[in-house]
């Protein structure tokens, strides 16, 4: 019996094979659960390309997260195939270049609030779009950046990981009588597609492997997958509102 044998895991966010949320569905996999994929226009191609890769290829549903349509959509899809969801993975964010490295003070509001909508908004439109399909509880795991101090180049991202984190105690106060745990795991610099998008995460990788008393392997995500699949699982049955670090222990340790 794997740590998800027999449940149904909604993973959003797979880019390609390199991305956490690829290692995420894979391991959820091979630890027993039936899957779907979210992506939407002309990245889903690429998302049904990474998803030949994993051990039983599975579909992926249509999900543009600025879209409230899509939600309704997605609910109505998941209702129908599984009548029930035990999990979801929310592993969204992107915010346009003009809010990152250094581009702080200039970042334009609508790009911004484009920013916030798509990496902190999407956590809630999730959990509403699903919660009505979990009656005997679930489980919501995000994906997270320490956003408790500024970061070069990281910019508005910071902030919409910064909202992220307090969205999800919110949700996990709301959500708690339902049975639902929503927690985040916070991974460190994983040279991940989304990731190659901040111009310091080279200078992120160096600081880490300096100072994480664990070491730290910036292309390895399995780490960070294996806690959102535990998460996931009726492991932690108690635990909710809670930020995961999965970083080496690099947040534990000062300069």
């Amino acid at each position: 019996m794997g740590l998800l044998e027999g449940k149904k895991v909604l993973v959003t966010g797979v880019l390609n094979h390199e991305s956490i949320a690829f290692a995420i569905a894979r391991i959820a996999q091979e630890e027993g659960a039936e899957i779907v994929l979210t992506s939407f226009g002309r990245i889903k191609s690429i998302t049904e390309r990474a998803a030949r890769r994993l051990p039983d290829p599975p579909e992926t549903l249509e999900l543009d997260v600025s879209n409230d349509a899509d939600f309704e959509a997605l609910t109505a899809e998941l209702k129908s195939r599984w009548g029930r969801v035990d999990g979801v993975v929310h592993a969204i964010a992107n915010v346009d270049k003009s809010c990152l490295d250094g581009n702080f003070l200039a970042g334009p509001w609508e790009d911004v609030a484009a920013g916030i909508r798509v990496s902190t908004y999407s956590l809630v439109a999730l959990a509403n779009a699903t919660a009505p399909l979990m009656p005997d509880g679930g489980s919501i795991v995000g994906l997270d950046f320490d956003a408790s101090v500024a970061w070069p180049s990281y910019d508005w991202m910071g902030v919409a990981k910064a909202g992220l984190e307090s969205a999800a105690r919110y949700l996990a106060r709301y959500l708690g009588p339902q049975q639902i745990r929503v927690n985040l795991v916070a991974a460190g610099p994983l040279s991940t597609v989304a990731a190659r998008g901040v111009g310091a995460i080279k200078m992120f990788d160096e600081v880490w492997s300096e100072r994480a008393p664990l070491g730290w392997n910036g292309k390895d995500t399995d780490p960070a997958a294996r806690a959102a699949v535990a998460l996931l699982s009726d492991w932690f049955p108690a635990t909710t509102g809670e930020i995961v670090h999965v970083d080496g222990g690099y947040h534990a340790i000062g300069a």
